[in-house]
């Protein structure tokens, strides 16, 4: 623990290149919002119209493996050419992709086409928020690296709601005015437009602004070859690849409690012959984890002032255990609405502080695969987590085991693998 007193840097200054890549980032992310409420329309995209966990689970692996298939060599890209580029042209492609999912929803084509292209989408934005993530330390100090994503996330994460929102709002009044054949189709317009701005803007970033410099573009290797000497660098700083595992390991146990939470409103908490009020009864969890989850990227600057990066990941991962324990004896659905806020709270606090760490660590010629690699093991955890949850989950949701499975994860990730012996800044191997 640091015995000084709490200083926190701000981004802001004059002439910052900081609020065009926040414009960029919470625009898109608000599209983001008002295309998955009409997504919600479709079982296959939507966990939470899933009757049992094995449903949910399915969704979940439906939406996120396809981009851990191919992230990593995605990840390529942000180092080798153009991020801003790549961030301007990436959210024009999703335009053109919505529009084409527009179509197959008016001419009737909900099948395996229409499923091609919600994967396109979905995947062209975790390019996206992965070259953002990416080029943030070249707009910003060292030192206010942790104050800026906190800003960043926080603002997607209140996007995407809104977005939400909005969306779903939308959707309604369509529908009350006679026009539900075709709603979701025009909801969807509304979040193209939203990447079309967000396109739009990201022309005001200068080529190399967010990365990667000229003199890092230029590469005598394979895309194969320079991937394996992206992970060799993340090996040599393992501080920051703890970071990245433990992330992990936080969002797949926060996704496997999701599950459970889902099935409990669902079945349990109320009628299963009235998905609409366990529905909603979820959507109020998830407002409450939201809240959270706002509250821990705000919170986050000054206690990593107080106890440094490292001790603050360590502490965010046990934390909510306590809360956990006594989940897993008792299933009240207060009790369940309190350790959604609790988890998300400190889930968050994780994952800005890593994301700063690892982009104090890491040269900017390689981040770019560094995050692609990190978008990776998140999701593949959130799948891991949500494979557990449809493994032990029966459809009331009412588990003893799955809490107590989180419990050993978060425990054994915060007391080994986070370790004070281990997990601390190392000097870079080269």
């Amino acid at each position: 623990m640091r015995n000084v007193g709490i200083r926190i840097e701000w981004p802001f200054h004059s002439g910052s290149k900081l609020p065009l890549l926040l414009s960029v980032r919470w625009i898109g992310q608000f599209g983001d919002g008002v295309f998955q409420s009409a997504l919600a329309s479709f079982v296959l995209f939507s966990p939470e119209r899933q009757p049992n966990a094995v449903g949910a689970a399915t969704a979940f692996a439906t939406v996120l493996l396809p981009y851990s298939l191919v992230g990593p060599f995605i990840g390529n890209f942000l180092d080798r050419f153009s991020r801003q580029k790549i961030v301007q042209f990436a959210n024009l492609i999703r335009v053109l992709d919505l529009l084409v999912i527009v179509a197959c929803i008016k001419f009737g084509q909900v099948g395996f086409l229409l499923g091609f292209f919600v994967l396109m989408a979905l995947g062209i934005n975790r390019l996206i928020l992965a070259g953002l993530s990416a080029g943030l330390p070249l707009i910003v100090e060292r030192k206010e690296l942790i104050s800026a994503n906190a800003i960043a996330v926080t603002g997607g994460s209140i996007g995407v709601v809104i977005g939400g929102g909005i969306g779903i709002g939308t959707k309604k009044m369509l529908d009350s005015l006679g026009q539900s054949h075709l709603s979701d189709a025009k909801v969807i317009l509304v979040a193209s437009f939203c990447y079309l701005i967000a396109a739009t803007i990201s022309t005001r970033l200068g080529r190399t602004s967010i990365g990667p410099a000229l003199h890092e573009q230029v590469s005598q290797h394979s895309g194969a070859k320079e991937l394996r000497e992206g992970l060799r660098i993340l090996r040599s700083h393992p501080d920051a690849l703890r970071g990245i595992i433990a992330t992990a390991a936080q969002r797949g146990g926060l996704t496997a409690l999701t599950l459970m939470g889902l099935l409990l409103e669902r079945n349990t908490y109320n009628p299963s012959s009235n998905p609409d009020a366990g529905l909603s009864g979820f959507a109020f969890a998830l407002g409450i984890a939201g809240v959270g989850i706002g509250l821990g990227s705000f919170l986050t600057p000054f206690f990593v002032s107080y106890f440094g990066r490292h001790q603050w990941i360590r502490l965010s991962m046990s934390a909510p255990i306590v809360l956990l324990l006594i989940f897993a004896v008792s299933h009240d659905e207060w009790l369940l609405i309190s350790t959604a806020f609790f988890v998300g709270l400190f889930g968050q606090a994780v994952k800005v502080t890593n994301d700063a760490l690892v982009q104090s660590q890491i040269a900017d010629e390689y981040r770019g695969r560094v995050f692609a690699f990190y978008d990776v093991a998140v999701n593949g955890a959130i799948v891991m987590g949500a494979v557990v949850a449809a493994v032990t989950l029966p459809a009331s949701g009412i588990s003893k085991i799955l809490p107590l499975i989180t419990i050993m994860v978060y425990g054994a990730t915060s007391l080994i693998l986070l370790r004070r012996s281990k997990f601390f800044i190392a000097r870079p191997v080269q």
